[in-house]
């Protein structure tokens, strides 16, 4: 069986309001809280049965979650309400999903076969996307999500990934892409960022960051590397943002994740582009 998804805390609904897995779901909904969250508690609280493909069908406006468990692999993926309705990304998500799941099945089958011929014990694969509402606004929806996946190593593996659609342009777009570039991005929120991701160093490793130390975990990260998120605290326009950081990003496995909240100031204003300007708002 493959090792449990070790659950990050992620940035508070508070924040980045909008926490919801929808209705009409094919399953319960998924133990995600916050917004950026897309996490399920495990991968493995389920007998580990396989589930025939397709029994999951997408349904027209609705959320989606597949799984499927058994001795080869181990597959999840899932979506809110919000996403089902706009046509265009529900097709872009179902398509994700196949292409996903058929990419896994490959690779443990490849696995499975390599551990064969060698002679080791094979453990099933296991991978998994499940994407959250962050902010549901009247023209954007802001998706965050959570992956994770299991291939044989010492630990299973997650990172997050963010979706940004334009309901006018009925289109993906990134959240950096709503600005005049990534570097005036990130010099909009780098010394607010930087400082506040050292305070959540600190508080893991009980002692100072030190950035000069030539260790890269005490250096300071450029945001916009990171996934970034943007949030909404009014349900008009974006008003926060998040910056979400994986297992060795800022610090050793051990440490985990890093999530960094912000609000919208006048700075990150200021590198937003023209045409996007509405788009955002003053945090209050």
């Amino acid at each position: 069986m493959p090792l449990p998804l070790i659950v990050p805390t992620l940035l508070a609904c508070a924040l980045l309001a909008g926490c919801s897995a929808g209705k009409n779901q094919e399953e319960p909904a998924s133990r995600a809280q916050a917004a950026g969250d897309a996490i399920a508690d495990s991968i493995n609280d389920a007998p580990a049965t396989p589930t025939p493909p397709g029994t999951a069908p997408a349904r027209a406006g609705g959320s989606r979650k597949v799984k499927e468990t058994g001795p080869l692999y181990d597959f999840e993926y899932a979506y809110p309400a919000e996403a089902g309705a706009i046509p265009a990304l529900k097709a872009w998500l179902d398509a994700d999903l196949k292409k996903q799941r058929e990419d896994l099945i490959a690779e443990a089958k490849d696995g499975k076969a390599d551990a064969k011929t060698n002679d080791y014990p094979f453990n099933g694969y296991s991978s998994g996307l499940t994407w959250s509402r962050v902010a549901d606004l009247p023209g954007w929806l802001s998706l965050s999500g959570l992956t994770y996946e299991f291939t044989g190593g010492a630990h299973p593996n997650h990172g997050y990934a963010a979706l940004l659609w334009d309901k006018t342009a009925n289109r993906q777009r990134t959240a950096t892409d709503l600005f005049l570039s990534k570097a005036a991005f990130s010099a909009a929120i780098r010394d607010v960022f930087c400082d506040a991701l050292d305070r959540q160093r600190e508080t893991k490793r009980g002692e100072k960051v030190n950035r000069a130390s030539g260790d890269e975990f005490d250096a300071c990260l450029d945001p916009a590397d990171s996934t970034v998120i943007l949030g909404s605290s009014n349900h008009q326009t974006f008003d926060r943002l998040g910056v979400l950081i994986g297992p060795y990003e800022a610090g050793p496995y051990a440490e985990g994740d890093y999530e960094v909240s912000l609000p919208v100031t006048q700075a990150v204003l200021d590198a937003v582009k023209p045409e996007y300007k509405a788009a955002f708002s003053l945090k209050k």
